[in-house]
Order: C-alpha cells, then structure tokens, then sequence
C-alpha cells in the first residue's frame, strides 16, 4: 500500500466532494443577495418569498461545504506533512487570513442573516446577506491565493539555511495573475452553477407542479439573465487562462490536448485515441491551427510539446517524468468545455425564450432544465482535475514534487483506513445534502 498514491486519492476525493457544495455557495448567495435587494427596494412581498426559499436551499448546501472543507486543512499536516513544512512560511498567511477574516465574516453574518427575520430592518438584513456573499467569495479568493502559489510560486526566496521558501513580497502574492483568473473564473463558474440550480428547481414546479404566475417565473428569469451573463464571463476568462498557462505551464496545455510534438501552427484535437505509453495519439479529428488560435489569438504560432518539454524540464531540474497524466488531462477538457458550450446553449436559448414570457410555455425547455441542473457539477469536477492533474509532477511548481511531500512516517495502511472512513462519510454526507435540497425545493408553503 503505497501512502503517496493513497494520499494522493484521498485528497482528491475529499477535494471533488467539497467542490459539489462550493460554486453553488459562492453563486447561490449571490442570487439571493439580489432577490433580497429587489424586495427591499420594491417592498414587493413576492421578491421576500423567493429570498425565504432560495435561502434554505443556500443554507443548506453552505452547512453541507463547511463540514467537508474543514477536514482538508488537517490533510495538510497528517498526510503532507512535508509539503506543510516546505511551503508553510509562504502558505499559511492566505489560509489564516482566509479563517480569520472571511469565514469568520460569512458565518457570522449568515447567522445574523438566518435569525434576523423580522428583528432587523430591511436594510440591516440586506446587509447581512450581501456580507455573507462577499465573505463567501472573499473566502475564496484567499484560499485560491494559496493555491495559486502551487502554480505559479511569487513573492518568495529561498531560505539557504532551510532550503525552503519564505515570503519576501506579500503583495505580490495578493497580485499573482494566476489566482485573478483562477478567481474570476471560480466566481462566474459559481454564478452560472447557480443560475442552473435555481432554473432546473423553477422549471419543475413551472412545468410539473404547473406552478405559473408564481414566483418560480420571477426566479427563472433573474437566473437566466444572471445566467447567461455569467457563461460569458467564464468563456472569456478561461480563454484567458489558457494563454497564461501556455506561458506559465505548457506542460498543461500540451497535455490538455495530448500534443506531444511541438507544432507551429498548432492544431487543436477535438476528439482521439490517446495513448501515453506509446507517447502518441493514434487517431484524431483536428481542427487546423486552432490550438495556436486559442493560445496566441493568431492562426501561426508555437506550442511546444510534451515530448521536448520533457527533455526542456530534465536539462531544467534533472531525471524524472515530468509528463502530467495526458489521458485524464485530456478528457477532462473535453468535458469541461462540452459541458460549458451546451450550458451556454442552454442559457441564450431559456434568455431567447424569455421574450413575450414564452420560457414558462416552452414544455421541452422546462423538462431539460431539471437534469441541466448536473451540468454545472460536470464542469466544475472536470475542471478541477485539470487544473490540479495538470501542475504534475509538481506539489509546489519547479520548487517541490508531489512525492517528496507525502508524509514520511505515516502508514499506508493508515491512510487506506482513513480514505475508506471519508470516503464513506462525505458520501452519507452528500446523500444527506441532496435528500434535504430536494425535499425543500419541493416544498412551496412560502410562495403560495
């Protein structure tokens, strides 16, 4: 029982399980937030129904990501205890101003928020949950700030008595580009994730429960135009994205469309037979020059492959594999981006809908929307693996691998028994966050 690969998978599925919870919260309070300033600006009683429905639904999946996201900072010291100790001068400020400030804020306010009905004024509530919003997101930021660093380290230098990295520029930690696109694009991914909920949850009662003239319509609409907005926002970052990783990780990119030969212009592969022992891609359908499109917005244009990065990072940092896992890699995109482009369809098609109010007459449309609601949950999964599968070999990028972090002296039998143990839980934990999400979303005692 290897405790690097086991470690390794139990992170990765604690981390997939905590990210079913997170974008619906970071998008969801956003929503709510502007249900409620409706009601308070219109004094409509409608808008204060939606704002009481929607919020149990957002209460309940936060609950629900705080209990699996708690568990993933202990990882930290109990199976990296390594990484911990190399990247903790540099890493533990984020994470500590994160817990300090932001969560303390959102969990504060929410409560606030959750017994206020009724105790504060309008405004007063409003600005409570427009607080738990910006501290959701907030929270966010400050751990993607951390996280960024294990792609692209700023701010440090080397301490030549410890060989590790200390922080030297704390501003330029703040201001690394890779953790403004990753949180833009965490953000309109959490809108969109969101918008789908609220439209699959709106279309059921449009279209099963015939609930029109209720305030299911108003929710559809606020979450299509959200929506709709959002999917562009998350198109034009992550295109963003991919250009900063050309030159920031080009390992990522080539893997991420299996290139293994440097090309110029570089085509783009939009399906194939990968195959990474024989470092090849048997069969493909390409679309000429797109990958040099997507990467340099212009059809000429390098993009190196993985089989002279390989020999680029050996001459770099010495023997190894430096070969990210092309396959999942590879696939992940896909998904990532198919899943996005027919959200997109989605979403123009329900705005398109919306004219003379023909959404909430559109029966096909309305009977989609409830099983769209996994589209979201596809992407942002996908999306993750990318991004993180993508950073191997490295834990820390050109500064530490993955497996020179692990643990040295805990057992892989321990970690087996701990896999299974959260595995198991955050799987009750799951079953018990779609069972309470659906039961609510089907009660409708506060919008009658």
């Amino acid at each position: 029982m290897d405790s690097l690969i086991l470690s390794r998978w139990q992170f990765a599925i604690t981390t997939v399980y905590h990210f079913f919870f997170v974008p619906l919260t970071l998008g969801l309070a956003i929503l709510v937030a502007v249900m409620e300033t409706l009601y308070v600006r219109s004094g409509d009683e409608e808008y204060k129904r939606m704002v009481k429905f929607w919020g149990k639904l957002f209460v309940i999946n936060f609950a629900m990501g705080v209990a699996t996201g708690i568990v993933q900072e202990f990882q930290f010291g109990m199976n990296w205890s390594e990484y911990a100790r190399f990247v903790g001068d540099v890493f533990g400020a984020p994470l500590a101003i994160e817990g300090l400030t932001s969560f303390f804020l959102e969990s504060t306010f929410l409560g606030i928020w959750i017994f206020g009905w009724e105790r504060l004024s309008k405004k007063a509530h409003l600005a409570a949950i427009w607080l738990v919003a910006i501290g959701s997101n907030l929270s966010g930021l400050w751990i993607l700030i951390a996280n960024s660093f294990m792609h692209e380290p700023v701010g440090y230098a080397i301490n030549p008595l410890t060989g590790r990295p200390q922080m030297t520029d704390f501003g330029a930690l703040v201001t690394n580009p890779h953790a403004w696109l990753q949180f833009s694009h965490v953000v309109s991914s959490g809108i969109v994730t969101a918008s789908m909920f609220v439209l699959g949850i709106s279309a059921y009662h449009l279209y099963i429960k015939s609930r029109a003239g209720t305030a299911f319509e108003r929710s559809f609409r606020l979450a299509t135009v959200f929506g709709a907005v959002a999917v562009v926002a998350v198109v034009m970052v992550g295109h963003a994205q991919g250009q900063h990783m050309v030159r920031t990780q080009p390992a990522k990119m080539a893997a991420a469309d299996a290139l293994w030969e440097t090309e110029s212009p570089a085509d783009l592969t939009l399906i194939g037979l990968v195959d990474e022992k024989r470092m090849e891609t048997r069969w493909a359908i390409k679309i000429p020059a797109a990958l040099s499109l997507m990467s340099y917005n212009s059809l000429q244009g390098e993009v190196r492959g993985l089989k002279d990065l390989q020999v680029e990072f050996e001459q770099l940092y010495g023997p190894g594999n430096y070969i990210p896992p092309v396959w999942l890699m590879f696939w992940s995109f896909r998904v990532m981006v198919g899943t996005g482009v027919l959200m997109a369809f989605i979403l123009f098609y329900s705005l398109w809908r919306l004219r003379g109010n023909r959404a909430g007459k559109d029966t096909k449309l309305l009977r989609l929307l409830p099983f769209a609601m996994a589209l979201p949950y596809l992407a942002n999964t996908a999306g993750w693996l990318l991004t993180e599968l993508g950073r191997q070999p490295w834990i820390v990028y050109g500064l530490q691998k993955t497996a020179d972090a692990v643990s040295p002296a805990v057992p892989g039998s321990t970690v087996l028994f701990s896999l299974i143990g959260f595995t198991v839980l955050y799987a009750g934990l799951m079953a018990a966050d779609v069972f309470l999400l659906a039961k609510y979303s089907r009660q409708v005692e506060i919008l009658s």
